[in-house]
């Protein structure tokens, strides 16, 4: 059987949201989108780059889009550049806040064969609508209810913090109760809006108290998931039968880019350092050629407690957390160590 390796592009079609998040990691922004023929086109040398890859190196890849936002519903051409995405044999995953999903919405995306949808809960109600905005919690299980109807795997979404670390129990039952197949978990990154919630990270016990938790759920039908590489250092089983998968280190620069709206390119989302414009440069030299993607993949440039770490190469601590957190104590070090890392060696 020949093993395929995982590549992604999480695409943010656009930068405008119809909900103001607390937590949010955007900052603010000038606006530009690219424009439907210029998104075309990026597909297309996606494609090619993963071809010659393939060619070049005898490797197969899984390849796939992560559209998101903002809120990418607020695109009126998203089904065009899902239609177009999907014709270059892509995998298609949508990143939603589900306010805006209505059951034509989500049978359209069934009938384009997305392959999964993540909508994005905070807590009950009451704590999803003080993070999300007043109303959110009810409309957004109501796109959940649409998506998990038309058939699509759905994702349940948390941002961990102390604004929801103590309702994690309400959330597995929530999650289970709404019939979505999956629930996953991030850490709070505090960036963008986010910076102001600084003082509701969680410090790195209460991070493996609650992993500790998840791990260890039996919920019927109910799959914890997350990319969260430190989580991936508590010897994770890969069990479906027992509600949980393991997951991998952080995939920045690793196996997956990420697309602005305006064609900026970075190593992820949530570590907002620019490394090129697919508008203006080639997306193969900039991953062969950048002196930060480089820098990612190399671990003796690496600072603290993860560029000392035997379990580097499984798990390189959240980049974006730790840069992030590097710039709240007025540094600028996307290579510190992650500071809510809870494994002692």
């Amino acid at each position: 059987m020949t093993i395929r390796h995982d590549f992604f592009i999480q695409w943010h079609l656009t930068e405008r949201c119809n909900l103001r998040c607390s937590h949010c990691y955007q900052g603010i922004t000038d606006g530009k989108e690219m424009s439907f023929s210029e998104i075309c086109e990026t597909v297309e040398e996606v494609k090619d780059t993963i071809d010659d890859w393939e060619r070049t190196y005898g490797v197969g890849f899984s390849k796939s889009f992560n559209v998101t936002g903002g809120e990418p519903f607020l695109r009126e051409d998203l089904f065009k550049i899902l239609e177009v995405m999907g014709g270059h044999d892509f995998e298609i995953f949508v990143l939603s806040n589900g306010v805006l999903i209505d059951k034509t919405k989500a049978e359209g995306l069934s009938a384009l064969g997305v392959k999964g949808v993540q909508v994005s809960l905070e807590g009950p109600e009451e704590v999803h609508d003080r993070i999300r905005g007043k109303g959110s919690f009810a409309r957004s299980m109501k796109g959940v209810g649409h998506l998990i109807s038309s058939g699509l795997t759905v994702t349940l979404n948390v941002t961990l913090s102390n604004l929801n670390a103590p309702y994690i129990s309400e959330l597995v039952a929530l999650a289970r109760d709404a019939g979505a197949p999956r629930l996953g978990f991030s850490r709070l990154v505090p960036c963008g809006r986010g910076r102001q919630l600084q003082s509701e990270m969680m410090d790195k016990n209460r991070v493996r108290d609650i992993y500790r938790f998840l791990l260890s759920v039996q919920a019927e039908g109910l799959e914890i998931v997350t990319g969260d590489p430190v989580a991936s250092q508590m010897e994770l089983k890969s069990n479906t039968d027992m509600g949980y998968t393991a997951c991998s280190g952080c995939a920045a620069g690793i196996s997956g880019l990420t697309l602005r709206p305006d064609g900026t390119i970075n190593p992820c989302r949530r570590l907002d350092i620019p490394v090129g414009n697919i508008r203006t440069d080639s997306l193969r030299e900039v991953w062969a050629t950048s002196e930060v993607l480089n820098s990612l993949r190399d671990k003796s440039r690496y600072g603290g407690k993860c560029g000392a770490c035997a379990r580097w190469a499984v798990c390189r601590g959240c980049r974006a957390v730790a840069y992030a957190y590097s710039r709240l104590k007025g540094g600028a070090d996307f290579l510190a160590e992650d500071p809510q890392c809870f494994i002692e060696e």
